[in-house]
């Protein structure tokens, strides 16, 4: 019996935000150990350059480029990058995020909040109209939003962080209904509390740290990597009739 190929992506390229570290890098890797050639990005080309760095070192195919997504002239100047090098995008990981502010929500600082908002909604929704009309024009792809279980039940003293994932569940839907009709996949990942240098603020501190782990039924806190088998999943053919889907990797946490 020949093993399954449905999770092969030879010849497929991949974009992935925020995958300088954390859950991005994970994903990064991942895909290009299944054949992907990876478009490794995030604000600082030095972290995007020493993971790219690293798939090639390991026998994969991988390109680092710049990219902040909270800056709507860099997603035009990073597609029209894809368009000339590449010609072709099969893939779109949004998962480059912020959040600036951990207070109540009552202390909500404007800055923060246009910033967060800017970046976790604006800058996912141009990114995939950008990456969605490149896919139309080669026949489908697929959209995968890392949102996050916030989207669901807000996390305490994350408001607007909470809000804005909120939205990118329901962009998912969005862009999954209009877009079916090209080919054009659109799902999202919802990843719970999870060891990255971005949740530190969460995994650091041991008073929070123990009551979210009450709250969680496998009562650990989750690997970058643990996310990535998920988004593999949903680029590639396993996942050919899954469209519209908000997927919770959290431990349990949301059951």
């Amino acid at each position: 019996m020949s093993k399954t190929h449905l999770f092969d992506l030879d010849g497929k390229i991949a974009f992935v935000s925020g995958a300088s570290r954390g859950i991005g890098e994970a994903i990064a890797k991942l895909l290009a150990q299944q054949g992907a050639h990876v478009i490794v990005s995030s604000r600082k080309i030095e972290g995007c350059q020493a993971v790219a760095d690293a798939i090639t070192a390991e026998g994969g195919k991988a390109t680092a480029i710049a990219c902040h997504i909270g800056e709507m002239e860099q997603i035009q100047n990073v597609f029209a990058e894809i368009r000339e090098k590449f010609g072709r995008l099969d893939i779109l990981v949004n998962n480059a995020a912020t959040n600036p502010q951990f207070c109540n929500v009552l202390d909500t600082d404007l800055s923060a909040f246009q910033k967060t908002v800017d970046v976790n909604i604006r800058g996912y929704y141009f990114m995939s109209i950008e990456g969605g009309k490149l896919m139309k024009q080669n026949g489908g792809g697929s959209i995968i939003n890392v949102a996050s279980i916030n989207g669901v039940s807000p996390g305490e003293f994350q408001g607007i962080y909470s809000v804005t994932k909120a939205a990118v569940i329901s962009m998912t839907k969005v862009f999954a209904k209009e877009c079916a009709q090209y080919g054009i996949r659109c799902n999202a990942l919802l990843p719970g509390l999870t060891d990255t240098k971005f949740a530190s603020a969460l995994v650091k501190n041991d008073a929070i740290l123990n009551h979210a782990l009450q709250r969680i039924p496998l009562k650990r806190v989750a690997d970058p990597s643990e996310m990535a088998g998920t988004v593999l999943y949903l680029a590639s053919e396993a996942s050919s009739y899954t469209t519209g889907v908000a997927l919770n990797v959290d431990g349990g946490f949301l059951s």
